[in-house]
C-alpha cells in the first residue's frame, strides 16, 4: 500500500511554493527548540548510536542538517521531490544523503532496508500529516527500516494541540500565514488520539520503550507575540529484546 497521487500532488505543490530558509513554514522551527530537545530522551535509547540515522519527513532538511553534525551517515527522506530540493540547496556540502522515500510502501522500505541495514529513524509530526488509511502502513515501514537493532523516535501533537489549532483557524483574523498555506493545498492534518500510537507500534512488532510529553514548538506566533508551541506525546520504539 502507498499513498494516493491526490496526497502526494498536495504535498508537492506546497513544496514548489514554499519560502527557501530555515523558518518558511510551519513546522520547521530551529533545531535548538526541537531535535535537540528530542535527542536528549531519544539517545539514552540507542543500542547502536554508529548505526545510519533516517530523518522520515526531513521536509527542508533544518533537522537533519543538525543530525549529520552529530551522526556519521544521516538520511533525509521525504514523500516531496520537491522538500528534498530544497534540503539539498540547503546543505550545499552534502553534510547530509537526500531521497524520495514513501515509507508506508511496503516495497520502498524493505529496499531501503537491504541498501542501509538496520537504521535509527527520527520522525517529527508525521503521523498527523497522514490520511488514516496510511499511518498503519508508515509505522510498518518504519518497523523496516529499523530491523532488530534500530530505535525510532516519534514525536506527534496530541489531542490537546488539536483545539488549540482548531481556536487558530477559528479565528476573525483567519489562520496564520503558515497554517493557511497549508490548508491551501488540500493538506487537512488530522487528530491522532493519544492512544493510537502505541496501537499502531505495537501491530508492527515494535516495543514501546519510553515514552513522555513535551511541548512541540512552531514557526508562528499568537496575537500577543509568544511562539505558539503545540502540546505533544513523544515515543520511543524498538524491537524487544
Amino acid at each position: 500500500m502507498s499513498v494516493t497521487s491526490r496526497y502526494r500532488e498536495a504535498w508537492e505543490g506546497f513544496w514548489r511554493e514554499a519560502p527557501g530558509g530555515q523558518g518558511g513554514v510551519f513546522w520547521d522551527a530551529e533545531p535548538t527548540l526541537t531535535v535537540v530537545r528530542h535527542l536528549a530522551l531519544f539517545e539514552p535509547y540507542l543500542s547502536d548510536p554508529g548505526l545510519p540515522l533516517v530523518d522520515l519527513g526531513c521536509g527542508s532538511g533544518t533537522q537533519t542538517r543538525f543530525l549529520a553534525d552529530r551522526f556519521p551517515h544521516v538520511f533525509g527522506t521525504d514523500l516531496s521531490a520537491a522538500a528534498l530540493d530544497h534540503a539539498r540547496r540547503a546543505d550545499p556540502a552534502g553534510r547530509a544523503s537526500y531521497r524520495r522515500l514513501d515509507a508506508s510502501d511496503k516495497g520502498e522500505a524493505q529496499s531501503l532496508h537491504v541498501e542501509l541495514g538496520d537504521v535509527n529513524v527520527y520522525v517529527r509530526g508525521v503521523l498527523h500529516q497522514c490520511e488514516s488509511d496510511d499511518r498503519q502502513p508508515l509505522v510498518d515501514g518504519i518497523a523496516t527500516l529499523v530491523g532488530d537493532r534500530g530505535r525510532a523516535f516519534l514525536v506527534e501533537p496530541s489531542e490537546a494541540a488539536g483545539a488549540l489549532l482548531q481556536n487558530l483557524t477559528a479565528s476573525p483574523a483567519g489562520p496564520p500565514p503558515k497554517v493557511a498555506a497549508v490548508f491551501r493545498h488540500g493538506i487537512a492534518p488530522g487528530r491522532v488520539a493519544d492512544d493510537a500510537v502505541p496501537e499502531f507500534l505495537a501491530a508492527a512488532g515494535l516495543t514501546l520503550l519510553v515514552s513522555g510529553t513535551a511541548p512541540l514548538t512552531t514557526t508562528e506566533y499568537a496575537p500577543d507575540g509568544s511562539r505558539i508551541e503545540l502540546p505533544s506525546v513523544w515515543y520511543v520504539t524498538g524491537r524487544a529484546g
